[in-house]
């Protein structure tokens, strides 16, 4: 009998939610079938409490690292994770963001891993001329790089470090669309869970409140259109440390009553019908899920045109602004705040179209699968 296929997939932090329709580590799992693969999921940091939710792989380790232990030289945080993988001879490892990979990166030379896969799951990971240096000394023929965009893989082959067409490939991120749909509240129950009134055309967004967000723009840009749109209202569903800043923005522009932070919401996908437009302003982004599940509610979007969602916005038939460029952003609330509500219907089910059409995550799970056994393919013979 042909012994199972391997598979360990590391993590910075435990991050394990009760449903994965946008959870891509566990939506890898799911591409990775039992009768060929063991699976095994790790957690640098954290684990979960008695009753929280846990991976669908075959098995889960939690390390319990200290954030001390993670940084510097790492010594005994590396060690740990050399007993583990030399102790469990994986045939593959997935590395999730950069202290994964960076670590992996230190111990491949002795553990001789046959593949390694490191996904960026955004930009930034290599500016640092160190971390280039490091790149480009310590890859070699068995590693294999992921950019869950186009725009992050070209980030990655632009640093020169290691990175090229022959091991770096872009797989666009995806949701479960039905899943998500299963998880959607309808417009007024959700409106009802989120304290919300169910007269008012209302204005959506959903992620951290940190400055790279952008919120306080859209903000801004609500404000130029307060008195021009008296039954318009804002919501946002995240929390973070911009919510003071946003909060002394929202009584300087004389927004109190018509902007709603909502804090955080447990599977916030759950209340995205909520909304009758969803708003994207971040300055930077890797790809934003976010928008995503917005489009997964049937919403038109609006949204900077970074180089990662570009794409997207242009597919969805959405309007892309330039970060940070209030007056853009107005014009784009504008356009479709002066739009008959059948007019934005059909706006949203265009974008609904555009997300069936092109981030399926059938089509994810199998650039995955093809990904590992392709490049195990090249550099070992299972037996």
């Amino acid at each position: 009998m042909e012994r199972r296929i391997k598979v360990l997939q590391l993590h910075p932090d435990y991050n394990i939610k009760a449903h994965d329709f946008a959870d891509l580590g566990e939506q890898i799992f799911k591409a990775l079938p039992d009768d060929r693969y063991e699976t095994v999921n790790a957690f640098l940091r954290g684990r979960p409490a008695p009753g929280a939710p846990e991976s669908r792989a075959s098995r889960s380790v939690y390390f319990e690292l200290s954030d001390a232990q993670l940084k510097g030289l790492r010594i005994r945080a590396l060690w740990t994770l050399y007993q583990f993988c030399r102790a469990e001879q994986f045939d593959v490892v997935i590395c999730n963001r950069f202290k994964p990979v960076n670590m992996m990166l230190q111990l491949t030379r002795w553990l001789k891993v046959p593949l390694c896969i490191g996904i960026a799951h955004g930009f930034g990971e290599y500016d640092r001329f160190y971390r280039r240096r490091q790149a480009k000394r310590l890859i070699d023929k068995s590693w294999r790089f992921v950019g869950v965009s186009p725009a992050v893989k070209q980030y990655l082959l632009d640093c020169d470090c290691g990175f090229t067409e022959t091991n770096t490939v872009a797989i666009t991120n995806a949701i479960d669309i039905e899943q998500a749909a299963g998880l959607q509240h309808s417009r007024e129950e959700a409106r009802r869970l989120l304290g919300l009134d169910a007269d008012v055309r209302l204005l959506g967004a959903l992620g951290r409140l940190v400055p790279v967000k952008g919120h306080i723009y859209l903000l801004q840009a609500f404000a130029a259109l307060k008195e021009r749109y008296p039954q318009v209202h804002l919501a946002i569903i995240g929390e973070g440390r911009e919510e003071a800043r946003l909060l002394a923005e929202i009584e300087r522009l004389g927004l109190a009553g018509r902007v709603h932070l909502l804090g955080f919401r447990e599977n916030a996908l759950q209340y995205v019908r909520a909304f009758d437009i969803w708003t994207m302003p971040s300055l930077a982004e890797g790809l934003g899920l976010a928008l995503l599940e917005g489009m997964s509610g049937h919403l038109p979007v609006i949204a900077s045109n970074v180089p990662a969602m570009l794409p997207l916005i242009e597919g969805a038939g959405g309007i892309a602004v330039p970060p940070a460029n209030v007056e853009a952003l107005t014009r784009a609330l504008n356009s479709y705040l002066q739009l008959s509500d059948e007019q934005l219907r059909v706006k949203g089910e265009q974008s609904y179209a555009y997300l069936c059409a092109n981030h399926n995550i059938e089509i994810f799970r199998q650039q995955y699968r093809h990904l590992i056994e392709a490049s195990l393919s090249s550099v070992r013979t299972f037996s």
